[in-house]
Order: structure tokens, then sequence, then C-alpha cells
């Protein structure tokens, strides 16, 4: 059986790790692996894939930048000459970027199944784009494969029941395995102690396209003193220049450049506490057991909420400073995400099928 995988962007990366392990186990199975090129520069893209000891791409599209419309429909023709020509059994999409949506379509449009990995999951919020991708995704694909109890409801109430199986959460597969073997010297570069900072992530458009929100998150975060270290988005970095900083300082505040998933990892693991507007961090952050303070109105990962370890502010500028002087998680830790064998779990289903 031909398996063709779509990747695109930095999330997906994190997500195919666990998968390629157990596609290659299995003699049944024969894979392609195409390349977008959603996420195209090498902090954003190549690093993960060395990080992550990923298979070279069998093919790239390079598609690169630009407007949401733009990116999926440039995916869409180029992966529908991919496909008339290769002739795949099934398309495994991930998560809910422009290119998990455009894989999803064309393979719909020729009568592909299409297997969503991380199926279900709800913000509620359709101005996010990412909604919409995975609203899409959701009501065109074959098998939803669902990371959690709550994305099997969500699913359920918009009456789809059929080919849905909750599997566990694939990131936190690649979560076990990498957090065991850590042999990041990142905090060694940066000359950072744990618990002595605070870790910030920005990229989300509601967020860095506008030019008062951005600063009003930032100055509120720096005006509390502590120590922050700011791996920067690309889409962050360009908003930034745009900002009058004669009118406020970010002296607290060590940007640096964006960094590999180990790297990444060990910076989470050792914050006191976690800013973020991204989906895959504040599951991270719940993982490693530190506070998330989420730079959001809403999230698509409300187990994190509940259970205390997570808290929306939005961008309001008192909410953020409160926060992060005063929130602490309750006790109320669960599993609510898996045992980190999704990917087995997927691969059986699969398998069980396409005998």
């Amino acid at each position: 059986m031909i398996i063709s995988i779509i990747i695109g962007a930095r999330p997906n990366f994190i997500k195919l790790a666990p998968l390629i392990k157990e596609i290659e186990k299995n003699k049944k199975f024969t894979y392609r692996l195409i390349h977008t090129g959603q996420h195209y520069d090498y902090k954003m893209s190549q690093i993960f894939f060395k990080d992550l000891k990923l298979p070279k791409p069998n093919y790239n599209l390079g598609i690169g930048s630009g407007s949401h419309s733009y990116q999926t429909g440039k995916v869409m023709i180029e992966l529908e000459k991919f496909f008339l020509k290769e002739k795949p059994d099934i398309v495994v999409v991930l998560g809910d970027v422009n290119s998990t949506l455009a894989g999803a379509l064309v393979s719909a449009k020729l009568d592909i199944p299409v297997a969503h990995i991380e199926a279900g999951v709800r913000s509620f919020n359709k101005k996010m784009p990412e909604e919409i991708n995975r609203i899409l995704t959701d009501h065109i694909s074959s098998f939803l494969f669902c990371p959690t109890e709550t994305a099997v409801y969500n699913l359920k109430k918009e009456g789809i029941a059929k080919g849905v199986y909750k599997v566990g959460d694939i990131m936190y597969d690649v979560f076990k395995l990498k957090i065991k073997d850590q042999k990041s010297k990142i905090l060694q570069k940066l000359k950072l102690k744990p618990k002595t900072y605070l870790l910030l992530t920005l990229h989300r458009p509601q967020n860095v396209d506008n030019i008062d929100k951005l600063k009003n998150i930032l100055s509120a975060i720096n005006e509390t003193g502590e120590k922050i270290v700011f791996p920067i988005h690309p889409r962050t970095k360009k908003m930034l220049h745009q900002l009058p900083v004669k009118n406020y300082q970010l002296s607290n505040i060590n940007i640096i450049e964006p960094v590999g998933y180990s790297d990444m990892l060990t910076l989470e693991k050792n914050a006191k506490k976690i800013l973020t507007d991204s989906g895959g961090i504040q599951k991270e952050s719940y993982w490693c057991k530190v506070p998330c303070i989420t730079l959001r109105e809403e999230t698509e990962w409300p187990e994190t909420v509940q259970s205390g370890w997570n808290i929306l502010v939005g961008s309001n500028k008192k909410k953020i400073i409160n926060a992060i002087i005063s929130f602490s998680p309750s006790s109320n830790y669960k599993k609510i995400f898996g045992n980190g064998n999704a990917s087995k779990k997927i691969i059986k289903v699969l398998e069980s099928v396409y005998k």
C-alpha cells in the first residue's frame, strides 16, 4: 500500500517523527513524503528535520510564503499533478495548517481516502484560519484520529461518527522520547539557570499583526521585571521592527532566533512559566508540568485549562501581569493525551483496513 504523507509547517514535522518510524517498521506500507514548502527557511524547517532525524522528503513543492488562499491553492495545484502520477492508496494529513487542508481537498476530489491525524480539535473561533482548516479537513476525511475524548465529542456534535478513532496525541509520542534523551546545551549557551526565566512564544496573526496588541503584550511582560527568553518567529520579527521602540523598552526580554525541537523542549522544561499563543506549546507546557499563560481568548486544548495548568489572558495587560505574578496550577494533573503510543495505534488501524 502506498501512503502519501503531506507536511508543510513546523508543527507537522514534530507530529511526523513517530509516525514515520512506525511506517518504516511495517513491510506492508510504502510511503511518499511530500513537503509543500509552506515553512521553508532553515530555522523553521530543515533544523527540525535534522533534530528529529526525519527522512529527506521525496518531493518538495517549494510553495513558499503567501496569503492563506495563495498557499492553499498553489499546494492543491501541485499536489494534484503528483497524485495523478503516483496514485497513492491513502493520503495522510496532520494538524491544521494550510497544507493540511490542501492535501485533504485534493485527495477528496480524486477519491483518495484521507487520514487526518489530530482530528476533532476545535477552538470554536472561526476567525482563526486553522479552525477552518480543521473543520473542513475533518468533514472530508475517511479516518479521523483523535488525540482526546473532547476531540471525539466535538466530531460527534458535528455528526461525524464513522471512521473516528481515539488514539491519543501523536506529539506526546515524540515528547516522551525526546524528554528522556536531552543533549541540548541551550541553557549553557544562553547562560540560564533552571526556573530563573519565563519562556515566551508569539506568532499568531491576531497578536503579532496588530501593532497595539503586540506592543501591549510585550510591554506587560517586560513591566513584571522577570527575565524573559523569546525565540522569535519570522513573522513576529518582521512586525517588531514596526513598533515605536522609543516609547517603551524591552530590557528584560532576551530575543533569540528560533530553535530546534530539543532546544525548545529544554527551554520549556526549565522555565518558571510559559507564555504562548501556540496550541502545541500549550500541550508541551502541560506535559512538562510548567504553568502556561495563553495569550489568546480561547484554546483548542480546553483540558489544560480545566485541569488548572493553563490560563487564558488574551492581550489584556492587567491579566497578563497578574498571571505572571500569581498564577499557580492546581494539583489536578491527569493524563489526558494518551500514553505516548498514538502512532502505533494509527498504523494498526490502517493495517487492519488495508490488508
